[in-house]
């Protein structure tokens, strides 16, 4: 099954400020799936982009769609809180539900861009 990666529409905005482009996603996502991440549990995980001068949360529940979903300077935040980890764990489920009609609307509304790659399971 082909994994589809995704990053959430103030993703992309947030990457594009910090001159994050997709191929450095890309590169980052396979890092990854080869176990270059932190699991922070319930399908969240914390990656570090640009050189280690960002971090990215990325939600992966269900193993077959990952979402980039949140973007932050280590200088300006070292970590997320308990509180916005509860709060992504919550979101990496409800993510888990959707079915490829939501998937595709949230396409459609530009919620989600998706990032092509050749990755595979």
């Amino acid at each position: 099954m082909r994994l589809r990666l995704f990053k959430t529409r103030n993703f992309a905005i947030a990457a594009s400020k910090a001159w994050i482009c997709d191929s450095e996603l890309r590169e980052a996502f396979t890092e990854m799936l080869g176990g270059q991440a932190d699991n922070l549990g319930g399908g969240v995980w914390k990656k570090r982009l640009n050189q280690n001068r960002h971090r990215s949360i990325v939600l992966a529940k269900g193993r077959h769609y990952w979402v980039y979903q949140l973007l932050f300077a280590k200088q300006n935040q070292s970590n997320i809180s308990q509180s916005e980890l509860v709060w992504f764990r919550s979101l990496a489920k409800t993510y888990e539900g959707f079915s490829e009609a939501q998937i595709q609307q949230m396409l459609d509304l530009r919620e989600f861009v998706e990032i092509h790659h050749d990755q595979e399971i």
